[in-house]
């Protein structure tokens, strides 16, 4: 069975970081591409980062590049989404996903002087 968890989010200020985890248990992570999404309020999904567990290899969405670092550790079936420079317009419910196929909880990010 295949459970993911992902946390990290918080209240923080323009301009400050955060990092967020997703922790997956039951399936390799190594094996399929893992995926960061969110969700404005009142607004789509959507997609800001990818990273394929083979090679690493990462892509992001045009309103996070430069700024959001996904990564994985294999070793502890976990993968990350390093988030720099936030801007209010980042906050949103951040969720990861894993095959295509299984969803986190999601984690509230909120960036606000």
């Amino acid at each position: 069975q295949v459970h993911v968890s992902d946390f990290g989010g918080g209240l923080v200020q323009p301009g400050d970081s955060l990092r967020l985890t997703c922790v997956v248990s039951g399936l390799r992570i190594s094996l399929y591409p893992m995926k960061f999404y969110r969700r404005r309020s009142g607004e789509e999904r959507e997609l800001v980062a990818t990273i394929w567990g083979g090679s690493s290899s990462a892509s992001y969405s045009d309103s996070v590049k430069g700024r959001f670092t996904v990564s994985l550790d294999t070793s502890k079936n976990m993968v990350y989404l390093q988030m720099n420079n936030l801007t209010p317009e980042d906050s949103a419910v951040y969720y990861c996903h894993v095959r295509d196929l299984y969803w986190g909880q999601g984690t509230q990010v909120t960036v606000s002087s």
